[in-house]
Order: structure tokens, then sequence, then C-alpha cells
């Protein structure tokens, strides 16, 4: 008698975790994911920009994700520990499409001389995206990181073709001592053995090797699987892109021009943006919101997350699931 029912709660148990666990495994594998290329015009030349479109069944939201300056779209799929770091997959499984694409110039999309890539002509082509695949969904959402936030924020103002604006890496204060030696480690993508080879004008500009942990991470922890994941997928930035970045945080007040709801996520760690003496207050989501609140609109109802002892590059950081889980659910909430 006490075996047998030691065998049926065995067999309620396994079938308990069958229960939860399979709706799971089922809506991973379920996530289909295709290639695409979208044709844009730049100075009056065709070109195009590729994204990697993930759609979870049933999704009825698109998240656009727009990466910033030196990375690519991997930057929103992380290989390194993909359970916890990986944007891409969080948002699948809350049920949100995604998008992640390659700016103009970096990954697999075209690359036009560097002088034409500043802020207008990304955003151009990523309103491009965004009218390519609104039919498909009800709601699209723009999520950028840094230079790509500089993106998505001038898309957002420009096209008013969106519902909501996610902003990572980027705030209106940018703290210049932390900031300018990031300046300092970029060099000719055809000088560096990972970029060289693509036939890159030498407006192209990328990160010295082994630059990107102070930039980017510091202070969170120099972890090497993270690092090398940095490093082996490290891209491009134009000049303009980053002239650009810094004047529209600093000058040109195209954040008041959003009229749907914005959030920004910050790294508590981000020199280049938070801090003293001339950053953000970043020391936590209130005091973010209040810090960056005046630059935005009312109909922008302001949110703010901090993404705890970490610096810029956000996604790279062990307490990424929480920020991923206050993204899905801020979205969630646009309905």
């Amino acid at each position: 008698m006490g075996s047998l029912r030691v065998r049926r709660i065995v067999a309620v148990v396994l079938l308990a975790a069958g229960f939860v666990l399979a709706p799971g495994t089922a809506g991973a594998a379920q996530t289909a994911c295709e290639d695409v290329r979208v044709p844009v015009t730049v100075a009056l030349t065709a070109h195009s920009v590729y994204g990697r479109l993930c759609v979870p069944p049933g999704a009825t939201t698109l998240q656009v994700l727009v990466p910033g300056g030196t990375y690519n779209s991997a930057y929103w799929d992380i290989g390194h520990a993909p359970e916890t770091r990986s944007y891409r997959q969080a948002m699948n499984r809350a049920g949100i499409a995604t998008i992640a694409v390659d700016r103009l110039g970096s990954g697999r999309s075209s690359k036009p001389s560097s002088v034409l890539l500043d802020l207008s002509t990304q955003a151009g082509a990523v309103h491009a995206v965004v009218r390519s695949l609104r039919p498909r969904f009800d709601r699209v959402v723009l999520v950028g990181h840094s230079v790509g936030s500089a993106v998505a924020t001038t898309e957002a103002a420009t096209y008013r073709d969106v519902d909501g604006v996610v902003i990572t890496g980027l705030t209106h204060r940018i703290n210049l001592p932390g900031a300018v030696p990031v300046f300092t480690t970029l060099i000719p993508a055809a000088l560096d053995p990972r970029t060289q080879g693509r036939g890159l004008d030498l407006g192209y500009l990328t990160t010295i090797a082994g630059s990107r942990h102070s930039s980017f991470h510091a202070p969170g922890a120099a972890e090497r699987g993270a690092l090398d994941f940095d490093e082996a997928t490290k891209d491009v930035v134009t000049p303009t892109e980053t002239l650009g970045t810094v004047l529209i945080s600093q000058l040109i007040p195209v954040s008041r021009r959003i009229t749907v709801p914005v959030m920004v996520v910050m790294g508590g760690g981000d020199g280049n943006f938070c801090g003293p003496p001339l950053g953000a207050d970043c020391s936590s989501g209130e005091a973010l919101r209040a810090s960056e609140g005046p630059f935005y609109a009312r109909e922008a109802r302001l949110s703010a997350y901090v993404v705890p002892g970490y610096g810029h590059s956000l996604n790279f950081s062990p307490n990424a699931p929480g920020y991923h889980r206050a993204v899905a659910e801020w979205t969630d909430g646009l309905g």
C-alpha cells in the first residue's frame, strides 16, 4: 500500500511538472523567427535594413529594437547566458513579438557612406521597418539603446507612428567627465581586425580591443563570457550619429514632441549619463523619473527603472531579468 501511494505521488508530481513546464517549452518552440530585409532610400540610392523578426503565438504587440553605437542586433539576443541576458527571448516569453534591427552601416544592413548616417537617416530607416510591419500588429513600440535611443526618440517625434517608446542607456544629462574617455577608445573600423574587410570608409568607428568593460559595463563585474561575446559581436558607429546623440540629449528638445507613453531605463552605475557632477540622478527609478521628467511632454506619462550596480550596456547585467520584466509589464499596460 505504501509503495502504491508513493507511485501515485510520483505520478502526480510528474504530471504537475509536465503541466507547468510544457506550455513554456511549447511557447518557446513555437516562436517563429525569420530574417527580414526592408528597403530604404539614402541619398537617392537603394539600400536595406536587416532585422530578425520573432513572433510568439498570438502576439499582437511588436517591439522594434534599435541597438546603440558599436553594437548591432546581437545586443538584444546575447548568446552568453541567454536565459537571463537575452532581451529578445524575455519579450517573446512574455508574448511580445520583436524585431531586432541592425542600424544602417552595421551588421547585415547596407553600408552607405558614413557621412550620410545621422539620426535623421537612421530614424527614416526605422520608420520604414515600422511601416512595413505595423499592419500585422495592433501596437508597435520602439525600444532603443544609447545611440539607438536617440534614433528611437527622433523616429517617434518625427513620424508619430508608434504606441510607446522605451529609452535605455540615454538621458538628457550627459556626464562629460565619464563620457569623454569613451570617445578616446574609438578608432577607424578599417584598422580593427574584427571589423576590417567590410569595405567601410574611414568614417566608420569601433572600439579598441579590451576597452569595452570600462566603457560599457563598469562598475559591473568583468564577467569573461559576457565580455568575450561583446567583443566578438562589436560593430560600428559614425561621428554624425555620435554628435547627434550628444545634441539630442543636451540641446535639442526632441523628446518633448513624443506624445505616447515613454519608459526610461538606466544602469545605476552608468558613468556616461548618470551621477555627479553633470549626469542624471539614477539612484532609483523614482529619482530617475524626476530627473528626466522635465524633458518629456505630459502625454508621455514617463516611467523609469534603474538596473542596480551596472553600467551602460544593461542587457549584459546579471540583474537584466528585473528590467526585462518591468518593460514587458509596462508594454502590456499600454493596452
